[in-house]
């Protein structure tokens, strides 16, 4: 059985002010799957994800990532295999040079010298921006700091991908760029977007959550093609 595996088990989760983000959410998603997670703006999208890698915890049920609970106690080894890309790549991006940001994270696990450089140069090269890396992250453009913000998290050779709204505000170059990234990421992945065309090309299934509840778990092409769901959505028609 493979353990790249994302599980919610009836997950619960309310912030401090009572307001209850997640109710009894459920879902699986197998080795190898790239799914997209739909919902409108405050729909539990980024509350959702936070949870994959013990960021936010479940205020009731259970959040199992390849076998391992998510708890306190698990959550080194919860991170080793969750890499996250959060929508504002700044938040990831925090050395002097590109090299130091992606080496940051197998520098912290006790790699050779030797064996660090050519993790950051295989992530680099994984993400079209090994002539970045001596570079200042904060001269980079949005698209670059995008793939570099990805390069941090391949770094860490992750078992799953979660993205959140990894193409938002870039252009249609940088754009196209990044889903090249994601469709070439050969494990499993958990997207939040709204670009139905990531969507469309990417995710073969999609789930979608609205009040912090999931009320559909389908095949993509079903959700666009069914009207109360694209309501739902926000989206008035979906062109094929």
């Amino acid at each position: 059985m493979s353990h790249h595996f994302i599980q919610f088990k009836d997950v619960h989760y309310a912030y401090p002010n009572g307001y209850e983000a997640l109710q009894g959410v459920t879902f699986r998603i197998t080795h190898g799957e790239k799914v997209a997670l739909l919902g409108r703006n405050g729909a539990g999208k980024s509350t959702l994800l936070l949870h994959t890698n013990g960021l936010l915890l479940p205020t009731s049920g259970e959040v199992n990532i390849g076998g391992v609970i998510v708890t306190p106690k698990t959550l080194k080894l919860v991170r080793q295999s969750v890499g996250m890309v959060f929508q504002n790549p700044d938040d990831q991006l925090f050395m002097n040079t590109v090299e130091e940001d992606v080496a940051f994270g197998p520098a912290n696990m006790g790699l050779t010298e030797t064996e660090i450089n050519d993790i950051v140069t295989q992530a680099l090269r994984a993400v079209g921006c090994e002539e970045l890396r001596d570079r200042a992250p904060y001269q980079l453009s949005g698209g670059q700091k995008r793939a570099v913000a990805i390069a941090t998290v391949l770094s860490m050779e992750p078992n799953i991908l979660v993205l959140d709204e990894p193409t938002s505000n870039l252009d249609q170059p940088s754009r196209r760029d990044c889903i090249d990234i994601i469709k070439n990421f050969m494990h499993t992945c958990l997207i939040a977007t709204h670009d139905l065309d990531l969507v469309r090309e990417v995710c073969p299934r999609s789930i979608v959550i609205d009040g912090g509840k999931v009320i559909a778990d389908t095949s993509t092409a079903q959700v666009f093609s069914d009207p109360e769901l694209l309501k739902i959505l926000g989206i008035r028609k979906f062109d094929e």
